[in-house]
């Protein structure tokens, strides 16, 4: 396995020095356009060309990429090496200036922002502190295999700075950091006796695993070999004097020089037109495993901005005497010193960063949507790559390209630029005779002008300026007149970061960074926080979210959605939702009875679990099925008379499809009709609690075509109060039909108390394309007509007895003839319904009752009246019944229809 190792580090090596040939070309830009300032065509910005290298190679199961060219041209050499959605940028610069010393001055920076994860720093401020531990080793790791390779005498400055660009939380970036830091070496003018390869080797289950510059840098170089030449004719000439205001004398006949050109010639330092933007690139999305990203570049300026959402707990709080307490819009602005390709220690905030941050900001929080749609933390890096003039203006571009990849609603795109301004003043008057205004300026023309008017907006207004002037005034008519180069300028810079992203992102099917709010009632939250915060604590560190609590508000921020769907899982488990039928929850079984299970799901309510809702198959055993403290996934399919939440496995389970199988062939029948009984009982007259009331669905509908869908788009149940129940039968009609047709004193029938009140069914259906037609009706259920059966003679009359009785049943009667119905065609378990009338076969003749055929594969069951009664049925005779009632398990309960 050693052996290995080396092979795949030598296999590193020579990719690194393959990379290194490629890139001897060195890097080319689209030649630009000379013209005249007389020339009045009007000016169209170009696409900018960022010639990129790339190689791709493979070593363990990891594709490892290495890429230059891109991003942070100024410095001596930059290379971002990727793994997966890991990506680590690595830049070397070294110092100019000879350095009398007798040492290597190296420095290693290691750094991982927090956007690089897709979170909010908790600091105070929002920003990264100071080096942490981490940074520091990972640093000292970079710096000791490199330093030794430096040649001896060499004393030049030099810097490396590593900062992690994005990371999927699998990779470690260090040794990412370290091999990164080795190519762009190999890539700079740095004399180094490189490449070196590192990997990191792990032991799992006892085997050995493996890891599981430009030619721009050119106007600079050239003013400084001018300053450098004059330096050593006054040194042989020994002009003392001379060398010590050499600096300034060469930066005013420079200055002088270009201002001459720009107002008598109309030529510009890069051969542009006065108006003529440089050359664009951008590119959104370019880290993927991000919020949002983007990549901008204008010329020689680039700026790399991410996006990252937090909770509203994550805005940054403000100790101000006024203003708002809170800004939940942040933008932070960074200027590594590679970017100008200079070596600097990296210190904290300087006014330039904070100012240029702050400007961008205010450009970009005019097209956010409102707080009340959008209630989220934002907060934008932009990452200097490269400084040749507006890096501000370049982040508000990258910003609102960035924004957009985030999924933000933006209002439009925001875009900026510089104007600068040349002018000549009449030395006598103090007039200003002539002057020349530049659209998008340089770095140098900056530094030589006299005016940089930073101008953002959209293309229907201005959103941000910035005018810093060097003259003690400028007329207002020239402020003005800057208005308008500024507008086509950043007409053309819309257009082309419209083509690139001209609307927010959605997040589907991306890896990224997810968020989402959710609303509890502060009990729930308190309980979901602990004591101390223990619990909230714990959930963050067993899934590595982010969990922010306000007032009613839950807001969770995860790496990606597994992590997300883990996250809501434990707060289910802890808090709950709100319960609906129909909806499916995780829960946990406590207990094991003879008629089912009990289980505490939803932050811990319990429900029941019947032994009619394990399987679609008939269960003999529960303990066959299901165990003490096994997890379940169960839908919720509505409550019992007592309120007791009820629940069913097989609900969630697919069906079998075969019409032999009885409790199949009625599974639609008993979900169109939700029963409403508590567990174990077979018929209506058996059911506890008269005071309650069975709303069924307004309507019958095929809901074959899901898994199971009738639970979750069945009617609700309602559970009324005896007062409730008499407006419902009031409204309905049905009292004074029933003090009408019953006795007030019948001997053998069923009298209810007078505390109680009658069961009312409201029933509401559609014929079934003219086969099974059916009356809508309400009205009260005393008892069944299968409790007690009629004893005829011969003659079909009754004795005096019965007659008494026959006032109480015709009520009953009266109710089944208003549901009855024909049934035309073949029996199936959609047309059978209470009051359905048809002609059964007596299949067998059991101790109490008989199994009826009622056709089409369908099944029921009689009852007789008394122990004699199976003497009056054979098999393979033909009754007519009328069906009933329905038992728990969805078997229809008929009578036997006595001949007239």
């Amino acid at each position: 396995m050693a052996s290995v190792a080396i092979t795949r580090r030598n296999h590193l090596l020579s990719s690194l020095l393959r990379f290194r040939t490629l890139y001897s070309q060195r890097r080319t830009y689209s030649p630009s356009i000379s013209t005249s300032a007389a020339d009045t065509e009007p000016p169209v910005s170009r696409t900018k060309v960022l010639e990129t290298f790339k190689e791709e190679f493979e070593i363990g199961s990891r594709i490892i990429t290495l890429e230059t060219g891109k991003i942070a041209r100024f410095a001596n050499g930059a290379v971002v090496l990727g793994i997966d959605d890991t990506n680590v940028l690595s830049t070397v610069c070294s110092a100019k200036g000879d350095g009398v010393r007798d040492f290597l001055p190296l420095t290693v920076d290691y750094q991982e922002k927090q956007f690089a994860q897709g979170v909010i720093p908790g600091t105070y401020m929002r920003r990264e502190g100071a080096p942490k531990e981490r940074e520091l080793l990972c640093g000292r790791l970079i710096d000791r295999p490199i330093r030794p390779l430096f040649p001896a005498g060499f004393y030049h400055e030099v810097q490396v700075m590593a900062s992690v660009l994005s990371s999927d939380g699998k990779q470690d970036p260090d040794v990412m950091a370290a091999n990164a830091t080795s190519a762009a070496l190999m890539l700079s003018d740095i004399p180094w006796d490189g490449p070196i390869g590192m990997i990191r080797v792990g032991r799992i289950d006892g085997h050995l695993v493996v890891n599981p510059s430009v030619d721009e840098f050119e106007r600079g170089e050239a003013l400084d070999k001018i300053g450098k030449d004059v330096k050593g004719i006054l040194e042989e000439e020994g002009d003392e004097e001379s060398l010590r205001g050499l600096s300034k004398t060469v930066d005013t006949v420079r200055k002088q020089v270009v201002r001459r050109r720009i107002l008598n010639e109309g030529f510009r330092l890069d051969g542009r037109r006065l108006d003529e933007v440089r050359p664009l690139y951008c590119e959104a999305g370019n880290l993927p495993g991000l919020h949002g990203s983007a990549l901008f570049s204008r010329g020689d300026t680039q700026v790399l901005c991410t996006v990252t959402l937090g909770a509203p707990g994550d805005a940054q709080r403000l100790d101000s005497v006024v203003g708002p307490p809170t800004k939940r819009f942040m933008l932070h602005y960074s200027f590594p010193p590679y970017c100008i390709n200079e070596v600097g220690k990296r210190t904290g905030l300087n006014r330039r960063e904070v100012g240029h941050g702050t400007l961008a900001e205010k450009a970009l929080i005019a097209v956010l949507p409102p707080e009340l749609d959008f209630p989220y933390t934002v907060r934008i890096n932009s990452e200097v790559m490269g400084s040749d003039g507006s890096t501000s203006m370049a982040t508000v571009c990258g910003g609102s390209m960035a924004l957009m990849d985030a999924g933000i609603p933006l209002r439009e795109h925001v875009a900026g630029l510089s104007v600068g301004l040349v002018t000549e003043v009449d030395s006598s008057t103090g007039n200003v005779d002539q002057y020349r205004i530049l659209t998008d300026i340089l770095g140098l023309e900056d530094h030589l002008g006299d005016m940089d008017f930073k101008i953002a907006g959209t293309r229907n207004g201005i959103t941000a300026i910035q005018l810093d002037i060097k003259p003690a005034g400028i007329p207002l008519d020239i402020i003005c007149e800057s208005l308008e180069p500024a507008y086509k300028g950043r007409l053309q810079i819309l257009e082309h970061m419209e083509q690139e992203i001209n609307s927010a992102r959605t997040q589907a099917g991306r890896n990224s960074p997810r968020l989402v709010t959710l609303k509890y009632s502060n009990d729930d939250l308190r309980r979901l926080i602990g004591p101390l915060g223990a619990l909230k604590t714990k959930i963050e560190e067993e899934t590595g979210a982010r969990m922010s609590v306000s007032d009613g508000t839950l807001t969770i921020v995860a790496k990606n959605q597994s992590v997300m769907e883990k996250v809501q899982e434990k707060v289910d488990l802890i808090i709950g939702r709100a319960i609906e039928v129909g909806g499916v929850y995780k829960g946990i079984v406590t207990s094991i009875k003879e008629y089912g299970a009990f289980v505490e799901f939803n932050g811990g309510q319990h429900g029941l679990l019947h032994v009619s809702e394990l399987s679609h198959e008939p269960v003999s055993r529960i303990s066959d099925v299901i165990s003490v403290g096994q997890q379940l996934s169960l839908m919720c399919i509505g409550q019992d008379l007592r309120g007791n939440i009820k629940l069913s496995l097989k609900a969630t389970l697919p069906q079998k499809t075969k019409k032999s199988d009885i409790a199949e062939g009625f599974t639609n029948l008993s979900k169109q009709r939700p029963d409403s009984r508590p567990p174990g009982k077979d018929s209506l007259s058996e059911q506890e609690g008269p005071n309650s009331v069975v709303k069924d669905s307004p309507e019958d509908k095929d809901m074959s075509t899901k898994l199971n869908p009738s639970y979750s788009s069945m009617a609700p149940i309602v559970i009324r109060s005896a007062v409730e129940c008499d407006e419902e039968e009031k409204s309905a009609g049905l009292s004074s039909n029933l003090k009408n047709n019953s006795n007030p004193k019948p001997q053998r029938a069923i009298k209810p108390k007078s505390s109680q009140k009658l069961k009312t069914l409201k029933a509401s259906s559609k014929s079934d394309s003219g086969s099974v037609s059916s009356k809508k009706a309400r009205i009260a259920k005393p008892y069944l007509l299968t409790e007690k059966r009629m004893n005829y003679d011969d003659n079909g009359t009754s004795s005096d007895e019965e007659k008494n009785e026959d006032k109480p049943k015709n009520t009953i009667l009266d109710y089944l003839k208003d549901q009855e119905c024909e049934v035309a065609g073949p029996m199936d378990a959609k047309k059978l319904k209470l009051g359905t009338k048809v002609t059964a076969k007596i299949l067998q003749v059991r101790a109490r009752g008989l199994v009826l055929d009622l056709g089409g594969g369908i099944n029921g069951m009689y009852r007789f009246e008394s122990d004699d009664g199976k003497e009056d049925f054979e098999v393979g005779n033909e009754v007519q019944a009328q069906c009933t009632s329905f038992t728990s398990k969805g078997i229809p309960v008929m009578s036997i229809i006595q001949d007239d």
